[in-house]
């Protein structure tokens, strides 16, 4: 009787059940560039921040030092390529 039970307990939690949907690929350029906040928005870096700069402006240089965050319409398409993020 508990020996049953053991095995049916341990069938139901087993790691080989067929799921009904196959998983998601995140997308491997997006998952570098972009980290999720908790808000539901992404953040990144900017680009052309790491070399070159003496014939950038200093106001330039400081404004991509700077996060910058996803728009309203970028946020829906980050979502698609990073879905466990």
């Amino acid at each position: 009787m508990f020996l049953s039970r053991l095995v049916m307990t341990a069938k139901q939690f087993s790691t080989s059940a067929v799921t009904s949907f196959p998983k998601l690929k995140t997308h491997s350029g997006t998952k570098k560039r972009w980290r999720a906040l908790s808000n539901g928005k992404f953040k990144r870096a900017h680009a052309a921040h790491a070399h070159l700069n003496v014939a950038k402006r200093p106001g330039r240089k400081n404004a991509l030092c700077q996060t910058a965050y996803s728009s309203g319409a970028q946020t829906p398409t980050l979502k698609k390529l990073m879905p466990y993020a």
